[in-house]
């Protein structure tokens, strides 16, 4: 998603990496990646021009504070860091304000939403995925099949409907002013609080289309008209908004088929053209994926800065929070199972590709490194392999040391070698020591300078140890070692305070434990 825009503010940035300070000359050269990124992108001209004017002006205009203080502390901030702060709120700005994405009919009245759009852009599943969010947030939507030009649609909002567990209403032999009207009436009866009308769209833009929309939405006044519209056709679906808006006026557009577009320049143009802002995304086929639009987080999301809100109400979405507690205290005390390996596992699954996952992270500022690839196929082989196994090879995988012709049993079971069963069940033993030491405290004796630094080397040293001897992971817990015995030597004071009656011997010492914690570093 938006890998051409990305592509472009990162060369920008290298661009201004190293310099003292921002100015008209450089700048230009750096807006210059952007500009290209952006028509490349599919962004509309008008806009890309307004944009980067925006940009330069506060780029050039604003004195750069390269040093602040926070805490205390002094942070150093670059020109490089500078310029890509600006873009990162006049990308915000751009794709949207701070307005409520949905208006609500005062109490006790059916709010009612209109979906409109072309044929094929993705509305009637829209409307099922959106009326699916709704009553995760514990609304009572109901859904009204008002399309009855295209065949089958009627039929395909039923089918949506039992999937997503909100009740259709549907009628015929009636006009759709009518059906929709009796809707509403229905909507009342069953306290439903909200209408979801999926209308009918053509194959392009008509009169007829436009006089049908026009009259239903002085019939049943909704407080929110949708356009739904696909991410994928880039100038043409911001066209088609502004006809839409200007005819039929918006209160908002729904993007679709957003994660199969690599340009974006939809989602950047939207907004500038029409006014009316992006108020959801859909991510994917599935009935659960679409999300409120998030202006900042799809802005940090183009400049390769993760989105870790996004990512977090992902999380809340798929894991019990006290399950995930009383899990975690009893992982971290050892008793961690293939069985608890394989619910992480499925957790992963249902918050959607490891791509956009690692896409929302924010460990990769310049994006992916080269070579690093995200493999989907992983996580269903790690489930083939342990759904092979028995309830209680899942819960003792130690089963495999004593009886090892049971991993020609899964290796069968899961089509997969030997080796590869051998490879997992040593990464899910290292996985498990870890989380044991981790949960480990010193107790009473932490209290004591170095004590607790001691005995986390040792625990790091023994868990290497059983991985097998990982040589860089060694040195460290090496320098580890010797810098808590260091510490429990001197009490923990001249480390931490500069002690100037430390001797010659011990600063020696210090010089070359850092010396072996570079050397371990780099191998």
């Amino acid at each position: 998603m938006f890998e051409t825009l990305t592509k472009g503010f990162r060369a920008a940035k290298n661009r201004l990496s190293g310099l003292a300070e921002i100015t008209e000359e450089n700048i230009d050269q750096a807006l210059r990646d952007v500009r290209l990124s952006l028509l490349e992108a599919d962004v509309e001209f008008r806009v890309t021009k307004a944009f980067l004017d925006r940009v330069k002006e506060k780029a050039v205009g604003e004195v750069v504070a390269l040093t602040a203080k926070k805490d205390g502390k002094k942070l150093k901030a670059s020109p490089a860091e500078h310029f890509i702060g600006i873009c990162q709120k006049e990308l915000a700005t751009l794709m949207g304000g701070h307005e409520e994405p949905f208006a609500w009919a005062p109490k006790g009245t059916p709010t009612g939403v209109m979906m409109i759009g072309l044929q094929g852009s993705g509305k009637t599943t829209t409307a099922a995925k959106l009326a699916k969010h709704l009553k995760k947030l514990g609304h009572r939507p109901l859904l009204v099949a008002a399309d009855i030009q295209r065949p089958a649609a009627v039929e395909q909002l039923h089918v949506l409907g039992v999937q997503a567990e909100v009740p259709v209403f549907s009628q015929t032999g009636i006009g759709v002013i009518d059906i929709c009207e009796r809707a509403m009436s229905e909507a009342r009866r069953q306290r439903s609080d909200v209408v979801i009308f999926d209308t009918a769209g053509r194959l392009a833009i008509d009169e007829p289309l436009m006089q049908e929309l026009s009259d239903l939405k002085k019939a049943v006044k909704p407080k929110n008209v949708f356009l739904v519209v696909d991410a994928m056709i880039g100038q043409d679906s911001v066209k088609t908004a502004k006809t839409f808006h200007d005819r039929i006026g918006l209160t908002g557009v729904i993007l679709t088929k957003l994660d199969g577009d690599a340009r974006g320049g939809a989602a950047l143009s939207v907004r500038e053209v029409t006014g009316a802002p992006i108020v959801f995304a859909g991510v994917g086929e599935t009935l659960d994926k679409i999300e409120p639009f998030r202006p900042e987080g799809m802005a940090s999301r183009i400049l390769g800065m993760g989105d870790i809100v996004g990512l977090m109400k992902d999380f809340e979405e798929v894991v019990d929070e006290e399950k995930a507690e009383r899990d975690a205290a009893r992982m971290l005390k050892g008793r961690f199972t293939l069985e608890d390996f394989l619910e992480q596992v499925r957790t992963l699954q249902k918050m959607g590709s490891l791509s956009e996952i690692m896409e929302k992270m924010p460990f990769f500022p310049d994006g992916m490194p080269e070579g690093m690839s995200v493999d989907e196929k992983e996580l269903k082989k790690i489930e083939a392999i342990i759904a092979s196994m028995t309830k209680e090879e899942r819960r003792n995988p130690d089963l495999f040391q004593s009886a090892p012709a049971r991993l020609d049993r899964v290796a069968r079971g899961s089509s997969r070698t030997k080796k590869e069963i051998q490879e997992l069940l040593g990464k899910f033993q290292w996985m498990r020591d870890l989380m044991a030491s981790i949960g480990e405290q010193a107790g009473l004796l932490a209290k004591i300078p170095g004590m607790k630094q001691l005995a986390m080397a040792r625990r790091l040293k023994d868990a290497v140890r059983m991985q097998g001897g990982n040589p860089a992971v060694s040195g460290i817990a090496n320098t580890m070692l010797e810098e808590a015995l260091m510490a429990q030597q001197t009490g923990g004071a001249g480390r931490r305070r500069g002690n100037p009656n430390l001797t010659r011997k011990r600063k020696d010492k210090r010089k070359a434990t850092r010396k072996a914690r570079k050397k371990a570093r780099r191998r």
